[in-house]
């Protein structure tokens, strides 16, 4: 059984100007000891996805109008909110995108980092503060015993990032939800902290969803990978198949714009167009505008995900075998 199971999840935001539908049927799973990554543009419903199995989207105007999430066999969505607040931050764990603004200015690093283990009765305060400055130290801080008294603001982005990352594992969670874990931090510090949550994984068996837009860190970290546009998913496959043949034209898409892949002096390749409004209906495939092996049909069939090669596919043509793209 896996540990997590999504099955059609679909939050929507009721605003002044319409329903903008972030998240649209959605279906996925994590094993234990797994790690899914999830890429797209910005804007694609991945970062939705994972808050709404959280109950952090804000309410209003966020709402969850669909679907069902089982966390080890516990109703995330509907369950009773004793539940829910003892699962949080204590059997799972989330690296959100901006530690600045995820970190609280007011408090100093040490009270930050002992609030889940004495919110969850994991521990004293007096072993809260061992433990808190022990997790400071495993994930790299240097001068721990000074630095545990300082506030937010008094750390680079990447000790930030790493201070969040303590947090998020110092309760010992079962899943680790990583979102842009390594945005804007230089390449050196972006592996150490891949490496952190790498090594967690394989000593303590956590299961992790890496979201991403880097997709040569989720092709060198992750078991599978989901590929989301537009608030739907247009594949899922093991890392290897994906990246060796894509089985959707965005996926192919993504890949290409990788600049490690453009010729040195060759202008970058960008993909045409702009994602389409989430707020206007989208009957058949999203991506339909930007697409060059887009037929009428695309624009107006309901392409549900099919299996193939190991993965699945919502892509019409690589269906109906008419376009192969790997």
């Amino acid at each position: 059984m896996a540990l997590l199971e999504v099955s059609g999840l679909s939050t929507a935001f009721h605003t002044r100007h319409g329903v903008v539908r972030a998240v649209n049927d959605v279906s996925f799973h994590v094993e234990r000891g797994e790690t899914l990554g999830i890429v797209g543009e910005s804007g694609s419903g991945k970062s939705v996805a994972c808050l709404s199995l959280l109950g952090l989207i804000p309410r209003p105007p966020g709402r969850i109008e669909a679907g069902s999430a089982r966390f080890d066999g516990i109703d995330l969505l509907h369950g009773a909110e004793p539940v829910l607040r003892a699962i949080r931050g204590r059997r799972i764990g989330m690296i959100f995108q901006d530690p600045m603004t995820s970190l609280n200015p007011y408090l100093t690093v040490e009270e930050q980092l002992v609030e889940p283990l004495l919110i969850h009765g994991l521990a004293d305060r007096a072993e809260a503060r061992r433990l808190a400055l022990a997790a400071l130290k495993e994930v790299g801080v240097p001068d721990a015993e000074r630095r545990i008294r300082n506030h937010p603001h008094q750390f680079s982005g990447g000790m930030r990032q790493r201070v969040m990352i303590a947090m998020a594992l110092i309760a010992k969670p079962d899943l680790l939800i990583a979102d842009e874990p390594t945005t804007a931090l230089d390449v050196t510090v972006q592996a150490q902290i891949l490496d952190l949550i790498e090594r967690e994984r394989r000593q303590r068996g956590v299961s992790v969803i890496l979201i991403s837009h880097d997709l040569g860190v989720v092709a060198e970290v992750c078991d599978r990978v989901m590929v989301m546009y537009a608030g739907r998913v247009l594949e899922t496959a093991p890392a290897d198949t994906l990246f060796g043949a894509p089985q959707h034209p965005y996926t192919r898409a993504l890949q290409l714009s990788r600049p490690a892949l453009q010729a040195k002096g060759a202008e970058l390749y960008a993909i045409p167009g702009l994602p389409p409004d989430p707020a206007q209906p989208l009957p058949g495939c999203p991506f339909t505008p930007r697409c060059e092996f887009a037929i009428d049909e695309c624009a107006t069939a309901r392409i549900e995900l099919s299996s193939l090669n190991g993965g699945s596919s919502a892509c019409l043509r690589v269906q109906r075998h008419e376009i192969q793209l790997g």
